[in-house]
C-alpha cells in the first residue's frame, strides 16, 4: 500500500467491506477508483468518500441522500453547503431515530404487560388442573 492509493483488497481489509460492496458503490458512482488494467486503485479521496458512505449508511441515510451530500463537496464554498445540508439531514434522521426508539419502547412495555397477563393465565390454568387432579 502506498500513501496515495490502495488496492481493493487493502480497502476491504481496512474498512471491513467486501469487494462486491466496493464495486456496487463504484457502479452507483459514489467512489471512482483509478484503473490499471483490471486492477482498481483507490485514492485518498475514495477512502474519504467511503468513510462518509459507511457512516451515512450506519445512520440510516439513503444512498441517494449520501450521493447528494458527496456531490456538494465541490461547490467551491469550503464545504459550507455540504456541512450545512449534512447537519440538516442529520437532525431529521436523529428525530426519526428518536421517534422509532419511543415507538419501540412503547411496544416493549406493551409486550411486557401482555407477558405478565399470560403468566397469570398460565399459572391459573396450572392451579385449576392441579386442583382437579
Amino acid at each position: 500500500m502506498t500513501n496515495q492509493t490502495m488496492t481493493i483488497r487493502e480497502m476491504c481489509d481496512t474498512y471491513d467491506v467486501t469487494p462486491r460492496t466496493l464495486r456496487f458503490y463504484e457502479a452507483k458512482e459514489l467512489i471512482f477508483p483509478h484503473r490499471e488494467g483490471q486492477k482498481r486503485l483507490f485514492t485518498k479521496r475514495d477512502r474519504a468518500r467511503l468513510k462518509l458512505i459507511l457512516r451515512g449508511k450506519r445512520f440510516g441515510f439513503s444512498l441517494e441522500e449520501i450521493r447528494q451530500l458527496l456531490d456538494l463537496y465541490d461547490m467551491g464554498d469550503q464545504q459550507q453547503t455540504q456541512i450545512t445540508r449534512t447537519y440538516e439531514l442529520a437532525q431529521e434522521r436523529l428525530r426519526d431515530m428518536q421517534s422509532q426508539r419511543d415507538e419501540l419502547d412503547q411496544a416493549i412495555a406493551d409486550l411486557q404487560e401482555q407477558l405478565k397477563w399470560g403468566e397469570k393465565i398460565i399459572a391459573s390454568m396450572r392451579q385449576d388442573r392441579t386442583a382437579a387432579e
